[in-house]
């Protein structure tokens, strides 16, 4: 086939020769996304996951152990998120007066500052990536997203959270 009869038939200079399924896409989209968003948050100092856990602290100050759960990441790694955190100062881990055994994190005054920024930039990000999208389309696309990663365990609670900011 020629250039302009694949083109005619909506295949792309990269060679896709096949319809994407939604989970392919997803996969695509996601690594995408992780690189703009990690070359946005570089000059805050931040990654894409030490943002996730800024956002889930600053929702509810909570233990160590809950953010294991509520992030879905691995404990060792969510230690050294938090050390890093702790060592820039964005984050405290306090003693649980009621229970001595745990540490609860909580942002500090300079992470709400650098969070700031962060959403900033994240911001800027999600516009990029969804500029093709309406603003009805983005909220469909909203939903539906949280309600496969609720369906999946993914980010259990993540439908009813949508609805907390509506």
């Amino acid at each position: 086939m020629e250039t302009s009869e694949l083109s005619e038939k909506g295949i792309n200079k990269q060679g896709l020769l096949y319809a994407p399924t939604a989970g392919m896409l997803l996969v695509k989209i996601g690594r995408m996304a992780e690189r703009w968003f990690t070359e946005a948050l570089k000059p805050i100092g931040l990654t894409p996951r030490h943002l996730g856990v800024l956002l889930e602290v600053r929702a509810r100050p909570t233990s160590q152990q809950a953010l294991i759960d509520t992030i879905g990441v691995d404990p060792s790694k969510l230690v050294g998120l938090l050390n890093d955190l702790e060592a820039d100062g964005l984050i405290v881990r306090r003693r649980d007066p009621e229970d001595r055994r745990r540490h609860i994190v909580e942002v500090s005054k300079e992470g709400r500052a650098r969070l700031a920024a962060a959403e900033k930039a994240a911001g800027e990000v999600e516009e990029r990536l969804f500029a093709s999208v309406d603003a009805a389309q983005r909220g469909e696309l909203l939903r539906a997203l949280a309600q496969v990663a609720d369906a999946t365990g993914i980010l259990e609670g993540c439908l009813d959270r949508l609805s907390l900011a509506d």
